[in-house]
């Protein structure tokens, strides 16, 4: 099916935030679950999320202190996931390919990337936690985390239509997926766990999205 017409008619609708949240909800030994078809018609590897969305306006602080605002990412790729310390499914899949990832990239291509990881188990997550699970996975340095409580945490979930553990009150299910945005702040890439999360394919979709910025 082409996105076109579905993606861009669920988005005009209003569906298509309630769909996000269902469709890269994860839990133990799951299937992915149903969902608007996403496509590989396009330059990436990853799937082609619905419409051009643009990477949502937030102010979070980083596990290592310092303040990270969307704002001033822009002209940068930048790599968002959705993870939490104290999951033990697809979240330490996930850090580990994105670490592995980040190390692979070429360094001009790094010198030109954020990478991140938003919690969405605040009241676990903290930066004490969250160096703990990075260095388990071999990924200490090699993306951020943002941290914030649950009321500064809310409004970033809502617009990046993710659901958290606070909706769940289970660590191993909420939303869970890689999402590549270009120079101009446009989500082009999604990557799952057990589809098409690999370093090798995260790898591509970062060059291609700053090869597509620079044409």
């Amino acid at each position: 099916m082409k996105k076109g017409a579905l993606a861009l008619g669920l988005l005009a609708s209003g569906v298509v935030p309630l769909l996000l949240g269902a469709l890269f909800v994860h839990e133990r030994n799951s299937a992915p679950a149903s969902g608007p078809t996403i496509t590989h018609e396009s330059a990436y590897r990853g799937s082609s999320p619905p419409g051009r969305i643009q990477l949502p306006d937030f102010r979070l602080r980083s596990y290592r202190r310092p303040v990270v605002r969307s704002r001033d990412l822009r002209g940068k790729i930048v790599l968002v996931t959705f993870l939490d310390t104290r999951c033990t499914t697809q979240c330490p899949i996930i850090a580990g390919i994105v670490g592995e990832a980040m190390r692979k990239l070429p360094a001009p291509v790094r010198a030109k990337t954020v990478a991140f990881a938003i919690s969405v188990d605040p009241q676990y997550d903290t930066p004490e936690s969250v160096r703990r699970f990075l260095r388990r996975r071999h990924s200490l340095g090699t993306f951020d985390f943002l941290l914030g409580t649950d009321e500064q945490l809310r409004p970033v979930w809502r617009a990046f239509y993710v659901l958290a553990v606070s909706k769940t009150a289970n660590p191993n299910v909420h939303s869970a997926d890689v999402r590549v945005f270009d120079p101009s702040g446009i989500w082009v890439s999604i990557l799952h766990v057990g589809v098409d999360l690999t370093p090798a394919n995260v790898v591509h979709d970062v060059e291609t999205a700053l090869e597509n910025g620079a044409a």
